[in-house]
């Protein structure tokens, strides 16, 4: 029982390192002293298209959240030293299962496949 116990021991210990690093990703490490100006990184956000609602410093990376120029939630996080994108969480895709942005109604013509009849959009009828 002490044996196995030993040996799991050093099995999860030997894990450990792997499941740090796995969850370190997302991480920038750069000092501090090679760090791109506050200013410089919301330059790139507007430069992008992006409307900022907040900015802060997350896990040593520039952290914007806001607006893509679509409209949808974002989250950014950018290295700080090349303000090169890290990672870039579109909020809304968690509530469409992952889905592309659609489009807004009626502003695309339904296909003409014989689905529509004539490619007009369908009329609803309440009664």
């Amino acid at each position: 029982m002490n044996k196995t116990l030993t040996v799991f021991a050093f099995a999860f210990a030997a894990l450990l390192p792997a499941g740090a690093a796995l969850a370190d990703d997302n991480d920038c490490a750069v000092p501090r002293s090679q760090w791109q100006p506050r200013e410089a990184a919301l330059q790139v956000a507007r430069d992008t298209g992006w409307t900022v609602h907040d900015f802060e410093v997350d896990d040593g990376c520039y952290e914007i959240e806001g607006r893509d120029g679509d409209g949808r939630k974002i989250e950014v996080k950018l290295d700080p030293a090349t303000l090169q994108i890290v990672v870039i969480d579109h909020e809304d895709d968690d509530e469409r299962g992952g889905a592309s942005n659609p489009a807004p109604s009626g502003s695309v013509a339904p296909p003409k496949n014989g689905l529509f009849g004539n490619g007009a959009p369908p009329r609803v009828q309440m009664n």
